[in-house]
């Protein structure tokens, strides 16, 4: 049976690798057409997220990742420098007339899950694990995509409900901004769960 829970220190190989299989730079441009993820992360960085309790995974009936998500503050994500440029937009910004400020939002994602695992609910279920944690905290959820991740970006608007909030260029790419209602599940929307 497939579950979704809180990260902890012994599933960082199984991120680390599923992370490997879906990062951009290692696919051709076939297989990026499948979704990637942009950001990589170390192991030390990884550890740090799971200190601030903000790495979900998703595990199958032996116990593998399958899949990931990062949440977490903005102090946290300020290490790239795509974040920075982010939160620098944040004062023209608002969400359902609400501003977006680095106090009232956190930085989810990079979501991945395995290629054999998609189409199946699991980006209800994680993401719904993730939600929960947050939801207590902070009322709205901000990330990225960029433009040519058309996956992502019908999984995260058409799946999730997550709306467009900002367009903006960093390194030679266009990136969207999104936000997300956190007081919103989104289990009601799958019919597998």
């Amino acid at each position: 049976m497939i579950q979704t829970r809180l990260g902890k220190p012994s599933d960082i190989k199984g991120v680390l690798q599923l992370q490997e299989q879906n990062l951009f730079r290692n696919l051709s441009i076939e297989e990026l057409k499948n979704g990637f993820v942009t950001t990589p992360f170390t192991q030390a960085q990884i550890e740090e997220i799971i200190e601030q309790d903000g790495l979900f995974v998703g595990l199958d009936n032996k116990q593998r990742i399958i899949a990931y998500v990062f949440a977490g503050s903005w102090e946290y994500f300020s290490q790239w420098e795509i974040f920075n440029v982010m939160t620098s937009r944040f004062p023209k910004l608002s969400f359902h007339n609400v501003p977006i400020t680095t106090t009232n939002t956190f930085q989810y994602g990079p979501i991945c899950i395995h290629k054999d695992y998609r189409g199946q609910g699991m980006i209800y279920r994680i993401f719904e694990t993730m939600r929960m944690a947050f939801v207590e905290k902070y009322p709205i959820s901000v990330t990225f995509i960029n433009k040519i991740n058309k996956i992502s970006e019908c999984a995260h608007t058409q799946k999730l409900g997550w709306e467009i909030v900002d367009e903006f260029e960093f390194n030679g790419n266009t990136y969207i901004a999104l936000a997300f209602d956190m007081t919103k599940s989104v289990l009601k929307k799958d019919s597998e769960t």
